[in-house]
């Protein structure tokens, strides 16, 4: 079957998938669960899979994407897949090495797409991009100074294609966006849904991004999910847009929102939306100097 995903260009002349579907599961589900999942998601179409070593999830994932290579449903190069270093191993010697046992447990050649978690080591990475393990490297969880930073590096060898972080209809990253756009960096959202079912990351007392009445009156008008209506605004936005969900009957859903579109009108009634609220802040790291959050954006 072919993808129904449109895909665009990154700054290093690869292409990403704008929909992708995301492989952490809550600690409470088996992390067996996201094989039939990724079975699911494949079979409906979708290219990208978001995934990182934290997330535990990797060997699966990788058993069901290289079985669904083996009966022909897919080749290697029609998948992008993505892992993530996480905060443990930023030293810059550990960067490849996580790497590589990344590409060990999901048992591929190389990833389409490497990025840093949160903001620390980036020469590792692109000697990481260089021998091959990764095409791309980008960045996850970056606000704008630390971008800048980045971008005005002396030596820079590879800009980020990148920069992956919360985005949704209550914290739309307007300005970050215009910010990644003017510089020709991709923005990649993930919690686009809400992430409510990760307990002990997200305050319970916060609001349900899916029950969002304006959300679910424009989804009656347009005759689709609330879900469908708020990735189809990140889309319209020139955003990637990461879901996952534990449904396979969403799983399936989701791909339709390449065959609607939602008019200019009310693109402006979802961006009044907007009220700066984030689900994860990762408040255990608030401390360090490099934590992302404190900032505007």
């Amino acid at each position: 079957m072919n993808s129904k995903c449109q895909r665009v260009e990154l700054n290093d002349g690869h292409f990403i998938p704008v929909l992708g579907f995301g492989t952490a599961v809550p600690l409470e589900v088996p992390r067996s669960k996201i094989k039939e999942l990724t079975k699911i998601a494949i079979d409906a179409g979708f290219r990208h899979f978001d995934s990182a070593s934290v997330y535990k999830t990797e060997d699966y994932v990788g058993e069901v994407i290289r079985s669904k290579i083996a009966d022909g449903t897919v080749k290697r190069e029609d998948i992008f897949y993505t892992t993530k270093v996480w905060c443990n191993c930023l030293h810059p010697e550990l960067v490849r090495s996580s790497l590589e046992q990344s590409l060990k447990k999901v048992q591929l050649d190389y990833v389409d797409l490497y990025l840093m978690h949160f903001p620390i080591a980036l020469k590792a990475m692109e000697r990481c991009k260089e021998a091959g393990l990764t095409k791309s490297i980008g960045v996850s969880n970056f606000n704008r100074r630390q971008l800048e930073t980045i971008l005005n590096k002396p030596g820079l060898k590879y800009k980020p294609v990148c920069n992956q972080v919360e985005c949704h209809l209550y914290l739309n990253q307007m300005k970050l966006l215009d910010f990644c756009k003017s510089n020709d960096i991709v923005l990649v959202a993930y919690g686009v849904l809400g992430t409510q079912r990760y307990t002990g990351w997200v305050d319970p007392n916060v609001p349900i991004l899916l029950d969002e009445p304006v959300l679910c009156s424009m989804a009656k008008k347009y005759n689709q999910t609330p879900a469908l209506i708020a990735l189809r605004y990140q889309l319209q936005r020139g955003i990637v847009a990461l879901n996952s969900t534990l449904n396979e009957k969403r799983v399936k859903e989701n791909i339709k929102v390449f065959e609607f579109q939602l008019s200019t009108e009310d693109m402006k009634v979802l961006d009044g939306l907007n009220r700066n609220l984030r689900y994860i802040n990762v408040s255990q790291f608030a401390g360090h100097s490099n934590y992302p959050f404190s900032d505007e954006y």
